[in-house]
């Protein structure tokens, strides 16, 4: 793999590289949704995206919150944003992290103004962002200035063997050319957590993936178990599809992050990379909505999914390229599927060939193709909320 690759992307203000040009109208709390919900509805060229949470949060629960607010809003496929929140402060707090990045940025209050002028007076700072968004151009750039995160999902016996290895091979060709990658999933790491410790980069970097890991097995999984992951994972669907354990998932799991590179940082959900280029470990649910939402926030542009049994997950801002190995999955969805790799599995193509099937399918993502989940509408944006509310 050469890394002359090149894509034609969305050179923003702090240089980094979008491959889609959104006008975000990005609600800060849930009882804000109505009012982004009617602005995106008046003004075309806008999405906007709902959400559960902001209200009463507090401590490390709520630094997360505006993280993933500030790290959404402030994505390189997104080249404009509109924040609405029921009161100023916190609005405010948002509309300064994003404004960080250069990109434009405006915030509206709800308190002591009401929807009705709300929602006017941020219709018309949207239709300014639109126009401003419909003019960018799109430039060459060098393949590896698009952030690309992973995760899996439906897993079965064939992402263990095709899907997910493809991605890893991905990883091995780009990663040294300066991609910067990004694979989570906490719990599902669990029987392999060994085997992705002695994947760091630094006998520091091992130990802080340790903490985090038996962090959560501590705190969520013994706390509130009922047996083992009290049939939570492995999933039904991974059950069905020939996983019968926890540690079989593990292991095709990590497939992901390919056989020569090792990781340079562990992440706290939705956190930016900040040690250079790399493959990085973020700390993420393993639902895929919000595992999605929380790396895109964290800046990844892209998103590579392999999936056996079919998930048919998407994300408002963040392509997500779906690669699948099962045969039976790729015949009955293949709406679903951007990527066959299938041949892996009947020994017609090997997996540095399947690799280069996904590099080419990146590029053509990236330079403006939809992905499967993109034409049909999914947008799925999920928080990750860490306790209760106050």
């Amino acid at each position: 793999m050469s890394n002359a690759k090149t894509i034609w992307g969305y050179r923003r203000e702090n240089g980094r590289v979008g491959v889609r040009n959104h006008v975000v109208i990005l609600p800060l709390d849930d009882i804000s949704n109505a009012a982004c919900e009617a602005v995106a509805a008046h003004i075309r060229g806008t999405i906007a995206l709902p959400h559960a949470y902001g209200r009463l949060q507090f401590g490390e629960d709520l630094d997360l919150h505006f993280r993933t607010m500030i790290g959404t809003g402030s994505n390189p496929n997104v080249a404009a944003c509109v924040v609405i929140g029921i009161e100023p402060v916190w609005t405010q707090k948002v509309v300064d992290g994003i404004a960080g990045t250069g990109k434009p940025v405006a915030g509206f209050s709800i308190e002591g103004n009401g929807d009705i002028a709300t929602v006017a007076a941020a219709s018309r700072k949207a239709k300014e962002f639109v126009h401003f968004a419909s003019e960018k151009v799109r430039v060459e750039c060098p393949l590896t200035d698009v952030w690309i995160a992973a995760k899996c999902g439906e897993s079965d016996t064939t992402t263990g063997l095709a899907s997910c290895p493809t991605v890893g091979n991905m990883y091995d060709k780009l990663v040294p050319h300066g991609l910067y990658g990004c694979f989570g999933e906490t719990s599902e790491l669990t029987g392999a957590e060994h085997l992705a410790a002695a994947r760091a980069v630094s006998p520091e970097i091992s130990a802080k993936f340790m903490k985090t890991w038996a962090a959560y097995q501590k705190d969520v999984i013994e706390a509130h178990k009922t047996s083992d992951l009290s049939d939570s994972q492995p999933t039904k669907g991974n059950i069905a599809g020939g996983l019968t354990t926890i540690e079989e998932k593990a292991l095709g799991n990590l497939e992901k992050i390919g056989k020569q590179i090792k990781f340079v940082d562990v992440l706290q959900p939705a956190e930016a990379p900040a040690r250079g280029a790399g493959l990085y470990f973020m700390d993420t649910s393993s639902a895929a909505a919000e595992c999605c939402t929380l790396q895109a926030a964290a800046g990844y542009a892209l998103h590579i999914f392999p999936t056996g049994q079919g998930n048919v997950i998407g994300n408002p801002i963040m392509p997500v390229i779906k690669v699948s190995g099962n045969p039976r999955t790729v015949r009955t969805m293949s709406e679903h599927i951007d990527v066959d790799v299938s041949g892996i599995i009947r020994r017609e193509m090997t997996i540095d060939q399947a690799g280069d099937v996904l590099i080419d399918s990146i590029v053509r993502t990236a330079n403006g193709r939809f992905t499967a989940a993109e034409a049909l509408g999914h947008v799925e944006f999920v928080m990750t909320k860490l306790y209760r509310s106050a």
